[in-house]
C-alpha cells in the first residue's frame, strides 16, 4: 500500500483541486490528512487505484512524492503511539507521515511513511508480537 503525498501552497482550493483531477479519472480517494505551515501545505493520501493516481498527478503536474505504508494495530489506549513510534526512532527510522486507517473494537489501526519501509516492518512486527 503506497500514500502520495501532495506539496502545494495554503491557500483556499488546493485540496479540492487535487480530489476533482483524481475524481476526474473515475478514482476513490479512500482516505486523505493534510496539514499546512508558514504557507505551504501537503495532502497525503490513498486511493483505490495508485497506477491511475500516479498517472494523473503526473500529468496534472502536481509535485508529489509516493511513499509506501507500513501497517501497524495498536491497542486504543494512551502510550500506544507513543511506544510505537520511540521503537521506531530507536532504530532510526524517520517518520514522514502517519495516517490513521481504522478502528475496531479496542484497536486503532495506523499506516506510517517511514524512511526505512522494511525495517519498520520488523519494528511494527515485533510490537504486535509483543502485545499479543
Amino acid at each position: 500500500m503506497n500514500a502520495f503525498i501532495i506539496s502545494g501552497q495554503d491557500r483556499p482550493g488546493e485540496l479540492a483541486r487535487v480530489a476533482e483531477a483524481i475524481a476526474e479519472r473515475g478514482v476513490n480517494v479512500t482516505n486523505v490528512t493534510l496539514v499546512t505551515w508558514g504557507g505551504q501545505g501537503a495532502i497525503a493520501l490513498l486511493t483505490n487505484d495508485e497506477p491511475a493516481t500516479r498517472s494523473l498527478l503526473s500529468a496534472k503536474g502536481f509535485p508529489y512524492r509516493e511513499v509506501e505504508l507500513v501497517a501497524c494495530t495498536l491497542e486504543d489506549k494512551p502510550g500506544t503511539l507513543a511506544e510505537a513510534t520511540r521503537k521506531l526512532a530507536e532504530a532510526g527510522i524517520n517518520i514522514e507521515a502517519c495516517l490513521p486507517t481504522g478502528m475496531s473494537g479496542s484497536k486503532v489501526s495506523v499506516a506510517f511513511a517511514t524512511s526505512d519501509p522494511a525495517k519498520a516492518r520488523e519494528i511494527v512486527g515485533q510490537l504486535a508480537m509483543a502485545h499479543a
